[in-house]
């Protein structure tokens, strides 16, 4: 099992990024990403790259602004999965983790997706 993170800093206060990242059922923000439906209250079914992606919500944490999930089933299910985003206010702006435990063979894939959905995140709300 490797772990691996994803960060950025985005110029807008963390409720506001928190109210984008903490809505569980919507991804549009997501490169990638072209379904995303609620299954039942913890299960997400995602759409991505010709893909079916069963996703479940571990824990959340909205005073805490945090969110962990894993993949659970679809046509990639990594034998473990488990990523926990996370927004903390700085200053009038936000931080934003996004760590992952994973197969070994997924890290680098795994990182360089958070990355550039944290990329893409912090374009749109920057706007």
């Amino acid at each position: 099992m490797g772990e691996a993170r994803a960060e950025t800093r985005i110029d807008r206060p963390a409720d506001e990024v928190w109210a984008t990242i903490g809505n569980y059922g919507e991804l549009s923000w997501m490169p990638g990403v072209d379904t995303c439906e609620l299954d039942g209250e913890n299960d997400r079914v995602l759409g991505m790259f010709g893909m079916r992606i069963v996703e479940r919500q571990l824990a959340r944490d909205d005073a805490g602004r945090t969110l962990t999930y894993g993949i659970v089933d679809g046509d990639m299910k990594p034998e473990v999965h488990e990523a926990t985003i996370t927004v903390t206010p700085d200053g009038a702006g936000s931080n934003v983790t996004w760590d992952v435990k994973t197969d070994d063979g997924m890290v680098e894939v795994m990182k360089g997706a958070y990355q550039g959905a944290l990329d893409a995140l912090k374009a749109k709300l920057e706007g």
